[in-house]
């Protein structure tokens, strides 16, 4: 196969993302991250297993010294024009905690796209000021083309794709797996686990994008339930059978509550409608994790959501060991934080770092 510096972006782009995943590669390793179909099950072990030495140093001041050392010497662009909390100052404390230099663009109406600049002209700006582009935004396979004007370019950054349109949202699913992997690190791993996805899940791109990392494990099961108009995507079943990874949809979701090994929520994405006020039309109120089901859940079960939330989770669910959503949140800085140093190759000096 041609490498993508010379293919054409439309030669590029009809590539299966299994296929562009070999050509997003820098000398054998990680560069561009656009999908999560890019991270096979040894990539995903050694990322987790950096994210904690890299929280475990970060516990010393010395340790912090250290962590900062490591790419001082780099900038990294926040380009978010997606409205975005949690994944901006993820990513903005992952790049602090490994010493680099930040920029932001949050607002269109504060750059030069004002003026009619194209995205793909202003993306292309700012890598000749930062050595990397991190990227939000509403127009799907945006961040897939920058990465492939980059390798086009004099000067090919690397690009991380932080939310793509309603498809792509690789990170997350990142720190979802790393909230897995140490949930249950005492009861055998991520292996023959059973997974129960509930919400919006045709436009929710956070379980498209884990859906798709599970594939990497053994005897998985995975359980979609949703309304109707809210069910997962074909292309994503498509995806798990091709894999072999056995998969249920229904509409009934307490039936599946005490069988889930984790219970992965989410919030209607009504900033996707079509008509303005179409998902209000949607009964979703029996898609709601409550109090009293926490006495149908396993003990050793856990309740995930990538929030924001709205009522899909009562508030009085927090307080219960099980619900492990703020640690989600967390473990997303340090996930973050070991891609970073893992497509700069500082993850080996990190690794042999003795106190």
């Amino acid at each position: 196969m041609k490498p993508a510096s010379q293919m054409s972006w439309e030669a590029f782009h009809a590539l299966d993302p299994d296929m562009q995943s070999g050509l997003l590669q820098k000398d054998g390793h990680i560069f561009h991250v656009l999908y999560a179909r890019q991270f096979e099950r040894d990539r995903l072990e050694a990322m987790g297993l950096l994210a904690t030495r890299i929280r475990k140093i970060a516990k010393t001041v010395d340790g912090m010294h250290f962590l900062r050392d490591q790419l001082f010497h780099k900038r990294a662009m926040l380009y978010f024009t997606q409205p975005s909390t949690r994944t901006f100052l993820s990513f903005y404390s992952a790049c602090q905690i490994l010493g680099m230099a930040v920029g932001e663009v949050r607002d269109k109406s504060m750059s030069s796209e004002f003026k009619g600049e194209t995205p793909e002209d202003a993306v292309r700006s700012f890598s000749s000021y930062f050595d990397m582009i991190i990227m939000r935004s509403a127009i799907g396979g945006l961040a897939e083309r920058m990465a492939w004007v980059f390798m086009n370019s004099d000067r090919p950054v690397p690009v991380i794709n932080a939310g793509s349109g309603k498809d792509q949202h690789p990170t997350q699913a990142l720190l979802d797996i790393y909230t897995l992997q140490r949930s249950f690190e005492d009861r055998g791993g991520i292996d023959g686990k059973t997974i129960l996805f509930c919400g919006d899940l045709a436009r929710g791109r956070t379980v498209r994008s884990l859906a798709n990392l599970l594939t990497n494990y053994d005897d998985m099961r995975l359980i979609f339930s949703a309304p109707a108009a809210l069910t997962i995507g074909n292309d994503i079943l498509a995806s798990l059978t091709k894999r072999n990874v056995p998969y249920e949809v229904s509409a009934d979701f307490e039936r599946f509550i005490p069988e889930a090994d984790a219970i992965y929520m989410t919030r209607i994405q009504d900033e996707w409608d079509s008509v303005k006020g179409e998902s209000q039309t949607v009964d979703t109120s029996i898609y709601a994790f409550e109090k009293r089901h926490l006495a149908v859940l396993k003990p050793d079960a856990v309740i995930m959501h990538p929030l924001p939330r709205r009522n899909e989770i009562d508030h009085a669910v927090d307080a219960d060991p099980r619900a492990v959503y703020w640690r989600q949140m967390r473990n997303g800085m340090w996930i973050r934080a070991a891609l970073i140093a893992t497509i700069f190759n500082c993850a080996e000096r990190i690794n042999d770092y003795l106190p």
